[in-house]
């Protein structure tokens, strides 16, 4: 049960389908299931700003110890595909990110702005392969916390 538009632990995760920066569509479902893996869904501002560039290259160092852990991630901003095939390659990004043009997500998942309205929020899910939500973490000024809190999550 999702309460006031924010998504919570113990909540089943809205699914979505959102266009990652090779122009495929992932859809949240398909990691579900008998056979599905835990995802790591985070949320940023933006590609390119400081503590979003700071949180990329942190998910990226502690790349191996997500897929060690049977997960997925998946990183969510407003920017479309090709601010994300831009930062990828400027940041060398292992994994996928999704254009979620139009905030629709962000907004189905309930992550508020921050900084007075004036920043979108970064705020990380950790979401098992059955579906629930077992981590809503937000941070906007720590994003390198957000790895280490995901981690904890998926080992417990």
């Amino acid at each position: 049960m999702i309460r006031n538009g924010n998504v919570q632990v113990g909540d089943k995760a809205p699914d979505f389908a959102l266009t990652d920066q090779t122009g495929k569509t992932v859809k949240l479902s398909k990691f579900q299931g008998i056979f599905g893996k835990p995802v790591v869904l985070y949320f940023y501002p933006s590609d390119g700003s400081p503590g979003c560039t700071k949180q990329a290259a942190a998910f990226t160092q502690s790349y191996d110890a997500f897929k060690k852990a049977g997960a997925v991630v998946l990183g969510v901003s407003g920017d479309d595909v090709d601010s994300h095939v831009k930062f990828i390659g400027d940041q060398q990004i292992p994994f996928q990110l999704l254009a979620d043009e139009g905030n629709k997500v962000r907004q189905q998942y309930g992550v508020k702005k921050d900084l007075l309205g004036l920043l979108e929020g970064r705020e990380t899910y950790v979401i098992g392969k059955d579906g629930t939500v077992k981590l809503v973490y937000n941070n906007q000024f720590g994003p390198e916390s957000h790895i280490e809190k995901a981690l904890e999550a998926l080992s417990s």
